[in-house]
């Protein structure tokens, strides 16, 4: 049989059998669909892969841009560690012609490339956004590019370790990029005595960019084959990097090669950002960038973060080629079945039609006339299908009629049911509500009995040392000027024990009646914590925004109700690190109806806000992100609040700032078994 007849006979056979027609319109939607759905596949992958390429890539860099940042950080602890040391307080107060010269000696040991001291009269040579910081006792961590002669300035080794020779440019790149950090130092008299200049050389460094690699690109983080990469660039060359010469190889540092004309464009000239896929020296990278700034805010260099593209790359054609094997091994499966389906299903018509073609021969199996041709499959099957019809007929009307009184009592079933879910979910509600309650009332007992022990342990010998430091001024007389700033710092520190403690013995007595709890007006209130947060910030850049609305007048112990606004209001100027501005307002506090119920005060903040995780355990005991906390302003500001009846509400978004919202009663209501829960939004 050749190719023409195969193809008549399988035409012949479409036309004429069931079977193989309903193979054909059964077979060809499932392929359709199947192929439809491969390619919408396709295309989401390949969407959503190359967005959490770019989503990834822009995470590392922001983790090395944290990174650089903490490194700055850590070279400027490095000076104030110099500068507080016993040797640097020596020579400055007996010899100070040697301090110079003892300073610059300290690089090697605090891990920096140079440590200058300058004398005040220099603070010329510095820019002046540098002079006015300096003056205003502000250190400062800042890259920038120093030519050949002021590295020598520096350090006489800076100068030949900055030399970068360009590839395949026959150049030697002199200027250097460097990591620097300014600290003044003043007198007795507040006046600026000297400045100290620490720093690190990033040309040709290795260091910093490989500590930032194993930050960011840990362990199992990239797919199999590919490298992370880190590198920092002075303008557009490659100062510091591990970008390897040969990426298959994995060897060299691509140091001293240029970015390419699109990046420099896009990040060094127009100062943006710039994302995506980039050819890195000699491979393709899914790469990160961002300018590098110096002090006066100009583009001096940039960070680049970045992984080599070809191993996702082949990962997704791994998965694209196994998902393809999966698309076809369904297309076999499904034909099969479909033509085991419709050969099994048409063989009984075509047994039922051959009897009917016996009945010219003489058998008695006619049935009515239905306009069809006595050969016809179907006409076989009329007579079974009247019958068939009146019987199913009349199931039908039985069914339906069945089918209608359950509906009726489905219905009922399920609406009780219904109903009893909701009342069992109540009650579980409740449930869950009071046992919350019961823990935290048992909680806050042992933590209260435990910080009262403690506090109390910790004033005995406090009160000890205080007297002996006393007693120790009163001998020395005069001759205690020269430990002045010792002494000065040990009640410094008493001073701060005794606030931990007292803190510690508030929070233990919470419940219990501390004053006399009086008729007060919100805002007098408010306006005298005011005075005290400008009073203690020390920060000029903190500006505060009151609007005093409130009429109402409310029942609260002043005392305990001036430390919870004080402490707020505090928690707000450390959350915007010092600087921003912090908004309070008062006004009265209505019910459902309108009804004036008491009064309320808003403390806002633009600060760095509260995450998620954390908002639901800032009000809990001992609790605190910050290193100088002791975990319990607001868990006291809570109990001395929910003691006469009132709430504190908190809304927080991060990155955008938070706002805490004190209400009370103008009647109070004094609560004494459990504490009022706290709605965090």
């Amino acid at each position: 049989m050749n190719m023409k007849q195969f193809i008549l006979l399988w035409i012949k056979r479409f036309r004429t059998m069931v079977r193989y027609r309903l193979l054909v319109l059964t077979s060809v939607p499932i392929i359709l669909t199947l192929f439809a759905l491969f390619a919408l596949t396709m295309y989401w992958t390949v969407t959503y892969t190359w967005q959490n390429a770019l989503m990834n890539v822009k995470a590392d860099l922001a983790v090395a841009h944290n990174s650089i940042e903490l490194l700055q950080k850590e070279q400027r602890m490095q000076l104030k560690s110099l500068t507080t040391s016993y040797d640097f307080q020596h020579l400055l107060r007996t010899d100070k012609a040697k301090l110079a010269a003892w300073v610059k000696q300290q690089a090697e040991d605090n891990e920096l490339d140079f440590v200058v001291l300058h004398p005040a009269s220099a603070l010329a040579s510095f820019p002046l956004v540098s002079q006015k910081l300096l003056l205003t006792g502000q250190s400062q961590a800042f890259f920038q590019v120093l030519n050949n002669k002021k590295l020598l300035a520096l350090n006489d080794k800076l100068a030949i370790n900055a030399q970068i020779p360009l590839l395949g440019e026959n150049k030697l790149e002199s200027n250097g990029l460097v990591s620097r950090n300014l600290l003044p130092i003043f007198d007795d008299n507040n006046k600026l005595q000297w400045i100290i200049d620490g720093g690190m050389l990033l040309n040709n460094s290795t260091l910093l960019v490989d500590r930032i690699r194993e930050l960011v690109y840990t362990d199992g983080s990239l797919p199999a084959g590919s490298i992370g990469t880190v590198t920092l660039f002075m303008d557009d060359i490659r100062v510091s990097t591990n970008v390897p010469l040969d990426s298959e190889g994995l060897n060299g540092r691509a140091i001293g090669t240029r970015v390419s004309e699109e990046v420099k464009q896009q990040v060094l000239i127009d100062g943006l950002d710039w994302t995506g896929r980039a050819f890195v020296y000699d491979n393709w990278y899914i790469s990160a960038y961002e300018p590098l700034r110096d002090h006066d805010g100009n583009v001096i260099g940039m960070l680049y973060t970045g992984y080599l593209e070809w191993p996702l790359v082949e990962t997704f054609l791994t998965n694209i080629a196994e998902f393809s094997v999966g698309i076809i091994a369904v297309l076999l499966l499904s034909g099969g079945l479909v033509y085991r389906g419709a050969r099994d299903l048409f063989r009984p018509i075509e047994k039922i039609h051959n009897v009917v073609r016996v009945v010219p021969l003489g058998l008695n199996r006619r049935i009515g006339d239905l306009g069809l041709c006595k050969d016809h499959e179907l006409a076989a099957l009329g007579q079974q299908f009247d019958s068939m019809l009146d019987q199913l007929q009349q199931r039908n009307d039985l069914i339906k009629q069945a089918s209608a009184e359950l509906e009726d009592k489905v219905r009922t079933r399920t609406q009780s049911l219904h109903d009893k879910t909701q009342e069992l979910e109540q009650y579980i509600k409740l449930l869950n509500q009071t046992r919350s309650k019961l823990i935290m009332s048992e909680k806050l007992a042992a933590l209260g009995e435990l910080t009262a022990g403690i506090a109390h342990e910790i004033n005995n010998p406090t009160a000890v040392i205080l007297g002996n430091v006393e007693l120790l001024q009163l001998e020395l007389g005069d001759d205690s000027q020269r430990v002045t700033e010792e002494l000065e710092a040990i009640h410094e520190q008493i001073d701060r024990i005794r606030n931990i403690t007292r803190s510690l013995l508030q929070y233990s007595r919470q419940g219990g009646v501390q004053d006399e709890v009086t008729w007060q007006h919100l805002n007098h209130i408010v306006k005298e914590s005011l005075t005290l947060v400008r009073s203690g910030t020390k920060s000029a850049n903190v500006q505060v925004e009151s609007q005093l609305d409130a009429k109402c007048c409310v029942e609260a112990n002043r005392h305990q109700l001036l430390q919870v606004l004080v402490n707020l209001q505090m928690n707000g100027v450390h959350a915007m690190d010092d600087q921003g501005l912090l908004k309070i307002k008062t006004e009265d506090w209505l019910d459902d109806q309108g009804h004036t119920i008491g009064a309320a005060v808003h403390i806002s903040d633009h600060g760095c806000g509260i995450s998620e995780d954390n908002l639901a355990r800032i009000f809990d005991p001992f609790f605190t992100t910050r290193r100088s906390g002791t975990g319990l302003g607001l868990s006291v500001s809570q109990s001395i609040i929910s003691e006469v009846g009132g709430k504190i509400t908190v809304q927080s978004e991060v990155g955008v700032g938070s706002t805490f919202s004190i209400y009370l009663l103008e009647k109070a209501v004094v609560h004494n078994d459990l504490l009022v829960p706290v709605e965090v939004y």
